[in-house]
């Protein structure tokens, strides 16, 4: 089999096109289910030794913004960067991730509680008992997506 990739700008970033030969359209859904089921990878800096890294996204806790560039934290602890800026970050990260202020965008797997708090804000708490606030700008878009 031979594999041909094109970019076409005109569609969306989250839509992969597969075009095959009209014969190998049984095999549709067996290409289908192999897309899905990789999961996405993200390459950050490990700052002890400072080398690229490739981490899960379903690994990732919380990215918090640290200037021109990102902290990453995975849920077992381990800090990692990010040599992006979060709004970039933001338009690569697929649905489990919601951003709930202007520096912090949080995995919705890993949230275990949360509850309002004064100035109509949401404190969020997550697996490893770390906890963040919701600003009233994102909490319209947090409701929606936890609801």
């Amino acid at each position: 089999m031979k594999v041909i990739f094109e970019a076409d700008a005109g569609i969306d970033r989250s839509v992969t096109k597969v075009i095959t030969n009209p014969a190998d359209q049984e095999n549709w859904i067996h290409i289908e289910e192999a897309l899905n089921t990789t999961e996405k990878k993200l390459v950050v800096i490990n700052a002890k030794n400072n080398r690229n890294v490739q981490i899960l996204l379903s690994s990732i806790a919380v990215i918090e913004s640290e200037d021109r560039m990102c902290s990453v934290r995975v849920i077992t602890g381990e800090m990692f960067l990010l040599n992006k800026r979060l709004k970039f970050v933001e338009e690569s990260l697929d649905s489990y991730f919601l951003k709930i202020n202007n520096q912090t965008i949080v995995n919705t797997s890993y949230i275990k509680e949360f509850s309002s708090t004064d100035n109509a804000r949401i404190k969020v708490i997550l697996n490893d008992n770390s906890s963040y606030f919701v600003s009233r700008f994102y909490i319209k878009n947090f409701r929606g997506k936890l609801s």
